[in-house]
């Protein structure tokens, strides 16, 4: 895998993308600016959920399975917002993620039906900048999508049910974008979707219902994003880390 360099060409939307996130509004926060202007430009994606997020929100009287539930509705609605209506979700429990074999060969299925020539992980590193990207379900989802990115999804031999039994043949992602990394490379400019985003965001309602700001809370990070990007002063980006995969 070569590292992404700054002066190649300007990215054009992919034909297909895949996002994988840990939990259900990963996406909103981080990422859905950006596959919002790709879809735009005719991009086909999926999101692929790994948790139903059954561990989050904020009321103790509701049940943990109702929580999943609303979750996964939330998820749903806030997708379609973006322009997104595949989304799938694998079932795991929130908070007690791991990089098995099994999410391996569960993220290979998905990768191999979807075929995407981009993929959006969670990065597998630790970003000490900041105390909200250090979830351990998030770099244990950003391992295992890596792993099955490369090598797994485009090898014949690793999990040869896939093939063998459900007929799904190897596929070599091109391009992996690594989102709330340490050492982002490529910054894109969501200023004309910004309010879209916060409106995406804003159906997580069990989630974001607290913030007092949401808006403003976000306006914070992609200003920062698109300072780091050297951005002109008043514009918002979403920052990853690009790999090219050779």
């Amino acid at each position: 895998m070569d590292e992404f360099r700054p002066d190649a060409p300007t990215r054009r939307a992919p034909e297909r993308l895949l996002v994988v996130a840990a939990h259900p509004d990963d996406i909103e926060f981080c990422v859905s600016g950006t596959v919002m202007q790709w879809i735009a430009g005719g991009t086909c994606a999926t999101y692929c959920i790994v948790t139903d997020g059954d561990a989050g929100g904020y009321d103790e009287r509701l049940p943990r399975q109702a929580m999943a539930d609303l979750r996964r509705a939330e998820q749903f609605h806030s997708a379609k917002l973006s322009g997104v209506h595949d989304v799938r979700f694998l079932g795991y429990p929130d908070s007690f993620v791991e990089p098995s074999a099994e999410l391996r060969r569960d993220l290979c299925r998905v990768i191999r039906q979807v075929r995407p020539q981009r993929v959006i992980i969670p990065s597998p590193e630790i970003n000490w900048k900041r105390v909200a990207d250090l979830h351990p379900d998030h770099r244990a989802v950003g391992d295992a999508a890596l792993r099955a990115v490369y090598p797994e999804a485009r090898n014949p031999f690793a999990h040869p049910q896939l093939l063998k039994d459900e007929m799904l043949e190897p596929w070599s992602v091109e391009e992996l974008w690594l989102m709330t990394g340490p050492t982002p490379n490529q910054y894109i400019d969501v200023t004309p979707v910004f309010d879209r985003k916060v409106d995406a965001l804003r159906i997580h309602t069990s989630q974001t219902a607290h913030f007092e700001d949401l808006a403003g809370l976000l306006r914070r990070w992609l200003t920062e994003h698109a300072r780091a990007g050297g951005l002109p002063p008043g514009r918002l980006a979403e920052a990853f880390q690009v790999v090219r995969i050779d």
